[in-house]
């Protein structure tokens, strides 16, 4: 019997493409910064320092409203003691002196207060207080700094990424099935087939 139908496959084609999973890094940087702090030489100088305090021997000279007052208040004092001793011990010669005598007493009272002072004398100096005096030590400082360098590093230690793998399916052919006939014509009835030699045939009549 001849074969009259060619069944023909055609299978499917297509690329497979694959990247692989890799690391991709990147390199780091580093920056250095650089400062400068400037020293320098730093001379510190103290001289002797003298203190001097007068107060006292202006005082004893020309003596200020308080001490004036003060060395009055002691003067009248004084003087209030002396005047009362003294009309104390003429009171005493008077009350003493007999009558006929009065004339006598009232001269010895009198030559006592015409009397020179006796008896041992003070030499004295103005003014009377010394001057207090005083130092402060001299001082002298030297100082020398030198210049300071700052580094500061700032370091970049890089990055890494990771990418992963990649499948990449791509169809070049689909399948398919390719169905043929590869017989001769069949006619109805079969003997037309011997008068048919396959000539144009109208299809509208």
């Amino acid at each position: 019997m001849e074969q009259l139908l060619q069944i023909t496959s055609v299978p499917i084609n297509y690329e497979l493409k694959i990247t692989h999973a890799r690391l991709e890094r990147q390199s780091g940087t580093a920056d250095l910064e650089i400062s400068r702090d400037k020293g320098g030489l730093h001379i510190k100088s103290k001289p002797v320092k003298l203190n001097v305090d007068s107060f006292d021997a202006r005082n004893s000279v020309v003596p200020t409203v308080a001490t004036a007052i003060k060395q009055n208040r002691d003067k009248g004092i004084n003087a209030a003691y002396s005047a009362t001793a003294q009309y104390a011990s003429e009171g005493k010669l008077l009350v003493r002196a007999k009558i006929g005598q009065g004339a006598e007493t009232i001269d010895q009272i009198m030559a006592q207060r015409t009397a020179r002072p006796t008896g041992a004398f003070e030499l004295g100096f103005i003014p009377s207080a010394p001057v207090e005096m005083s130092a402060t030590e001299p001082d002298f400082t030297i100082e020398y700094e030198m210049d300071r360098l700052n580094f500061d590093w700032m370091i970049d230690k890089g990055q890494v990424d990771f990418i992963p793998s990649d499948v990449e399916l791509s169809i070049t052919q689909h399948p398919e099935v390719k169905i043929e006939y590869v017989g001769k014509p069949l006619y109805v009835p079969p003997s037309v087939a011997e008068r048919f030699l396959g000539q144009n045939v109208d299809v509208k009549a």
